[in-house]
């Protein structure tokens, strides 16, 4: 029998990006219900990402957050020629990936820890007193990769290429109430828009049901929101899917 026979696991990231993700859990038998905690969505104003692309030549580095500030980001620039001497950076392996698919070569990245402390950590990271630097993002996420290059004397630049929006909640009520065994979230964002969809007494509803969570950080947020200890299983599809695998087939 293959480990995840018989379970409903909930996959929480958005449309687009969840289809991976998806097909492993079905690969092993289980029942992957997409139900999306994030949607990304189009700038309604670009007039300040026009402006920074306007100035793109006087950056030394663009560092991108995401996937999506790759894509997104990249989109917006549309045949606008990238600067040879504008070196990029990405906070995690997806997002360097996608640099790197678009033919972006010497992406600055860490590497099996795909977060901004680890970015920060590299020595090209160190020397930064002077540089101006573009940070691409949603329309907002964590300050700590702007505060900490500015304190280090770069002049910083946040440049939204897209806004998150919390979906409506739809059937999850009843999704829930048919059983659940698993839920997957890709972020400290998703897993608070998660359980304002899930309604009230959210945390208790967990009681029973496994969370699974790409970052030790969005584990130390579950604990704080009263889910108990979530299983920190890596950012990629292969990772999350392993440890889904371990989980429930070592519980058999």
């Amino acid at each position: 029998m293959k480990a995840l026979a018989g379970k409903r696991i909930v996959v929480t990231r958005p449309k687009g990006q969840a289809e991976g993700l998806i097909a492993l859990i079905r690969q092993e038998g289980g029942e992957a219900l997409g139900i999306p905690a994030l949607e990304i969505h189009p700038l309604t104003d670009k007039r300040a990402f026009a402006d920074f692309a306007r100035r793109l030549e006087s950056f030394d580095l663009a560092v991108f957050v995401s996937r999506n500030a790759v894509e997104r980001g990249l989109e917006l620039l549309g045949a606008q020629p990238w600067p040879a001497r504008l070196r990029v950076a990405a906070v995690g392996q997806g997002s360097r990936a996608a640099l790197e698919e678009r033919g972006f070569d010497r992406v600055i990245a860490p590497g099996a820890q795909p977060d901004s402390e680890a970015l920060l950590a590299l020595p090209e990271m160190a020397a930064v007193k002077g540089k101006r630097i573009a940070i691409l993002r949603g329309d907002a996420g964590r300050e700590l990769l702007g505060e900490e290059l500015g304190k280090r004397g770069a002049s910083v630049e946040h440049v939204a290429c897209y806004r998150r929006v919390r979906p409506e909640a739809g059937d999850l009520a009843g999704v829930w109430a048919r059983g659940v065994d698993a839920v997957t979230v890709s972020s400290s964002e998703g897993l608070a828009n998660f359980l304002d969809m899930l309604g009230a007494d959210a945390a208790a509803r967990f009681a029973r049901v496994a969370l699974f969570v790409p970052h030790p950080r969005v584990a130390e947020d579950a604990a704080r929101r009263g889910l108990g200890k979530a299983i920190v299983a890596g950012p990629g599809n292969a990772e999350m899917a392993a440890a889904l695998v371990a989980y429930f087939g070592a519980a058999r």
